[in-house]
């Protein structure tokens, strides 16, 4: 019997997921739906094995190989209540760990060497790994946490937007913008802002960095608080001898201008993608049970 590791990273826009034989080499991958465990676990649950199945497929072997695989599946929100526990017991993989994205974020970008990593995409999730000791912070969904994400962008966006349509702030072109889209109804922004999803509010963030580099004083706002929040994130998980920071995610690089310079002088290119990271810790559990069997 072939025995594989499958890596999973379960984003909030799609599940990627890639196929490795035992000594670690990629030899298909795969991709499904949203994986967003703490507004549709039973969504999340189908769009994680689709993408493993994908993934096999791809690789040359039977859907059925699921059930005879180890695999590693990071997501956010797997740290929130018994959600990382549930998805456990319902995948169908032999041996299966659910773990924070933040976690196989870190292990992609630092491989097994010590540093900060912040994760800055639909949600925002932070881990640090000083001497082997692995230490999280954040992650926790943008209707309380997720400072600095997409989502919470999207958010802030629209709040200003309706204070300066109330004339409590002063209005700016990007807010008049997005007044506009809503036919100047601020009604229609309270109704999308009830049932809009954090992937649904996080399209407004690549306007939020287009509206601050063109001098957009809402924008700008509102760049520097998420820049404050990243700041304050890196700060609660830094120490003195700390070697690295890297910025994962589809707005890093976009906030790397607002930093604080003692966080641009410690940025650092990752070693590799959270997928990657997700490979890696399948690989080791797929070792450590065949140790164990032995």
């Amino acid at each position: 019997m072939t025995e594989l590791a499958i890596g999973i990273d379960g984003g909030g826009t799609s599940c990627r997921a890639a196929v490795a034989d035992r000594m670690g080499n990629v030899i298909g991958r795969g991709k499904a739906g949203p994986a967003n465990i703490l507004s549709n676990l039973e969504n999340s649950l189908v769009n994680i094995v689709e993408s493993a199945r994908q993934a096999l497929r791809d690789a040359g072997f039977e859907n059925e190989t699921v059930s005879t695989s180890t695999a590693v599946i990071g997501v956010a929100g797997a740290n929130v209540g018994d959600y990382g526990k549930r998805i456990e017991k319902a995948l169908p993989f032999r041996n299966r760990e659910v773990v924070t994205d933040a976690l196989i974020s870190l292990q992609g970008a630092l491989g097994d060497g010590d540093g900060i990593v912040g994760a800055l995409g639909t949600g925002s999730v932070y881990n640090a790994r000083r001497n082997g000791t692995l230490h999280g912070i954040g992650g926790w969904g943008s209707i309380v946490g997720d400072q600095a994400s997409g989502a919470r962008l999207g958010r802030d966006l629209l709040e200003k937007t309706l204070l300066s349509y109330d004339k409590v702030r002063p209005a700016s072109p990007l807010t008049e913008k997005v007044m506009a889209e809503y036919g100047n109804d601020p009604e229609r922004v309270v109704e999308f802002a009830h049932t809009a999803r954090p992937t649904d509010f996080a399209r407004y963030a690549p306007m939020v960095f287009e509206g601050a580099q063109a001098g957009d004083v809402t924008a700008i706002e509102i760049v520097k608080d998420a820049a404050r929040a990243i700041g304050e994130s890196l700060d609660a998980l830094s120490w003195a001898e700390c070697p690295s920071i890297c910025l994962l995610g589809g707005l890093a690089k976009a906030y790397h201008p607002w930093l604080a310079d003692r966080h641009k002088a410690l940025l650092t290119e990752p070693k590799a993608d959270a997928l990657q990271g997700a490979v890696d810790l399948a690989v080791k559990l797929l070792r450590e049970r065949q140790r164990g069997a032995a």
